[in-house]
């Protein structure tokens, strides 16, 4: 189905979360000093939500946990003539139900000390696909 603003074909839930599990950067926009922010994380999916690993002291875990913030990740040909994008919303919070030795290897903290797993949950989940035709 294509969307009523012009962004391509609207996605499902379950094809936004099948395009996740294909990608290992996203972004993820939170609030920092009262301003939105924009950190690029590397994450992994498990089951309906994005897990990331970010240094304890950061300006990410500290504006993000226990907030409710969006994540984005896209993928577009160098043309930009097709591509897709899937934004989530969802309440980050620690992440301490899943295996942190499995999820250590998948999506490395950057360097820093203390490492923390913030599990953002597909609240809300949209996506398009985005095919551009020459006429």
């Amino acid at each position: 189905m294509v969307d009523d603003v012009g962004f391509g074909l609207l996605l499902d839930r379950q094809q936004c979360l099948a395009l996740l599990r294909t990608a290992s950067l996203g972004r993820v926009i939170f609030t920092h000093r009262a301003m939105p922010a924009v950190r690029p994380v590397r994450f992994t999916v498990v089951d309906d939500a994005v897990v990331f690993a970010v240094p304890a002291g950061s300006p990410l875990y500290a504006g993000a946990r226990d907030a409710v913030v969006a994540f984005e990740v896209d993928e577009f040909a160098a043309d930009l003539g097709a591509g897709w994008y899937v934004s989530l919303l969802g309440r980050a919070t620690e992440s301490g139900a899943v295996d942190l030795g499995e999820l250590s290897c998948a999506c490395p903290a950057p360097s820093g000390t203390g490492r923390r797993y913030l599990r953002v949950p597909a609240e809300t989940i949209s996506g398009h696909r985005i095919a551009c035709h020459a006429e």
